[in-house]
């Protein structure tokens, strides 16, 4: 874990701001954390109550989204953070929009898990969407753990790992496509676990972009588009 330094500043209040934003973003992570928990369940155990909640609490999710937006902004043109401060500022409003994104996929693997209950069959392809979804949210949550202690090393560990999920789901995919091909009476029924697959891998994707927030508060460096280079240690 790497020890983080932040600017010491005369305003004790200021601190108190980047403390309460910091704290407002991880609620929010906790909240989407969940939300993909329960639409995964909900997909598990053909469960159209629970999926109905996840897509409820969608909206509250937005609103967090917003919130923190408008607590950044006020910060910065209120106080005018330089050096580390800003970069906190900076990686907060980008790791809420990622979350915020999270919630919409989880909102849609919410909404596949009804139709695929009013069909009444069990999805086929059920194992992959288990195994991708369990892979998803162990990176989502190392990622806001890496945020949490700003553990650069944690991150770039958790980063490297969306890359078996990628192979694990251009793997599925092939699967299914092969499947709805051999049987084409399940075409609609594979193609509401394709478009599953689809939302749990980018939620791999935002779960990488909060990693890749870790290594720029700390490190100060922008690695997005794979420009690990710019690390300092590299």
């Amino acid at each position: 874990m790497m020890e983080m330094h932040f600017d010491q500043h005369i305003s004790r209040q200021f601190n108190e701001d980047l403390e309460s934003i910091k704290t407002e973003m991880l609620e929010m992570g906790g909240m989407v954390t969940r939300q993909v928990a329960d639409a995964v369940e909900a997909l598990a155990n053909a469960d159209s109550e629970l999926a109905e909640k996840v897509l409820r609490i969608e909206e509250e999710i937005d609103r967090r989204e917003m919130a923190i937006d408008e607590h950044a902004t006020l910060i910065i043109a209120k106080r005018q953070p330089a050096a580390s401060d800003l970069r906190m500022v900076m990686s907060i409003i980008r790791i809420a929009r990622d979350l915020e994104r999270v919630g919409d996929e989880a909102s849609k693997v919410a909404k596949m898990a009804i139709a695929l209950t009013d069909e009444g069959t069990a999805p086929r392809g059920y194992t992959e969407i288990r195994h991708i979804a369990n892979a998803v949210r162990k990176m989502l949550n190392d990622a806001l753990d890496a945020y949490t202690r700003f553990d650069v090393r944690a991150a770039m560990s958790t980063l490297a790992e969306d890359e078996q999920v990628d192979m694990d789901y251009r793997s599925a995919v092939r699967e299914m496509v092969t499947y709805m091909m051999e049987d084409p009476r399940s075409i609609s029924r594979v193609m509401n676990v394709l478009w599953t697959l689809r939302s749990l891998e980018r939620i791999g994707d935002h779960a990488k972009n909060i990693c890749e927030q870790v290594v720029y508060l700390v490190e100060g460096a922008d690695i997005r588009h794979g420009h690990e280079s710019n690390l300092k240690n590299a």
